[in-house]
Formats: structure tokens, sequence, C-alpha cells
């Protein structure tokens, strides 16, 4: 997880660990899916929430939580980050993967389940996660493993859709209590944190894509002090 990111450099295609998929098939086989429906499943640009809060941050190691397309990961490579970056769709890193060959940087591209990734503890300066779909778990895996892959001194943003986490169950299958959302990080927190950002803001939407009818954001920004 040390390819050097910087403008200019040969992309990387390589998927850590080795090219298999660590997590439930089950899970891989819905994402894939979803992505193979369209040509273009996002907009193909950074989420606002993630331009803003990075903007006086150092660049360093980042780990960038449920990749989609790459469009946050080429974004930040962009901008000097070294960059790890983590799917579940294979379908969904093979675009990804495209989009940074293109734009001609280096991407650490991860093939796994956030809880099943098996990242190297305590080592990105930003952990990324621009609504990700976390499912929930009764030992709360996915948020304590969200807070475990920050460093001291780095900062974990988790930014997700306003008003989804109270809605009902849908037809379709979508039950919000199945879901990981930024109050049941927060309440996570320990005296190791400090609460930089905690609230719900208008949404800097893209043009385009799935998502873009949702208008406010739920942001949480917490640095890790020790």
């Amino acid at each position: 997880m040390t390819d050097d990111i910087t403008a200019g450099s040969t992309a990387s295609d390589t998927f850590f660990p080795g090219d298999g998929y660590v997590g439930d098939p089950a899970v891989r086989a819905e994402w894939d899916n979803r992505y193979a429906d369209r040509q273009q499943l996002w907009s193909g640009r950074p989420n606002g929430a993630l331009v803003a809060e990075v903007a006086g941050l150092t660049p360093g190691r980042v780990l960038d939580v449920g990749c989609g397309e790459g469009a946050d990961a080429v974004w930040l490579a962009r901008g000097g980050w070294d960059v790890t970056a983590l799917e579940v769709s294979g379908v969904a890193l093979e675009r990804a993967a495209g989009h940074a060959r293109d734009a001609g940087v280096a991407v650490r591209w991860v093939h796994a389940a956030l809880t099943e990734a098996a990242l190297p503890p305590a080592s990105f300066d930003l952990v990324s996660a621009q609504y990700p779909a976390l499912l929930r778990t009764p030992d709360a895996a996915a948020e304590r493993a969200l807070l475990a892959a920050v460093a001291p001194g780095g900062v974990l943003l988790l930014v997700h859709h306003a008003g989804m986490e109270t809605q009902q169950a849908h037809d379709s299958g979508f039950d919000p209590a199945d879901y990981v959302w930024p109050s049941m990080v927060a309440a996570l927190l320990t005296d190791d944190w400090k609460v930089e950002v905690n609230e719900q803001r208008p949404r800097l939407v893209p043009d385009g894509g799935a998502g873009a009818h949702h208008a406010d954001d739920l942001v949480l920004r917490a640095r890790r002090l020790r």
C-alpha cells in the first residue's frame, strides 16, 4: 500500500490483497448487478462534501471506502494523496481503474468488504466514506473498522444522505435499519477523538448520477487524537 501518487504517474490496476474478492458473495453480486445495469451509475465528479472538507488538509495516506467508479479516488490522487480505494463491486472497480489510467494517476484498489479487507490498522491520515452502504451488525463491525483505520492525528470523514435513516422499509427491500449511519459512528467516539463537524447541511450535488435527488447531507468529521 505504498504506490507513489503524483500527477502524471502511471496508474496502478493492482487489486490488494491479490485479485480475489474478500467478502460476502451475495453483496458483491448485488452491487455488480446495479453497476452492470447502467453504463455509468454516478456523476463522475468528486463528492461536494469531500471537496469542501479536504480543502484544508495536508495530503497523506487516504482510504476511500466504497469508491464506486472512482471519481473521489482519482480527485484525491490528483491532489497529491496516496490513495487506497476499497469497493465490493468488481464492475465498479474495473471502471474506476480505467478512469485512473485515463487521468494518469496511481490508486491502490482493494476488492473487498470493509470488515473483511484486513487493512493495516491506524495507518490512514484520512478515511473517507461518502454515502457508504455499510451493513449494520450487532458488534458494530463496520463502524469499528472505520475508526480503526484512522491514524493518530488523522481524520474520519463520513457523509450520508440526511433523512434516510428515519425512513420506513421499502417494498424494494431497502430497510434503513440494516445500515450504518453517522450517528452510530459518532456514538462510538471516545476521548481519543475530537468531533470537528457533526451537522446537517445542504448538499453540493454533482450534475447527474444516482442519488442526485437528495438535498441535504449528514457530515461527520472527527480527528483521532491518539
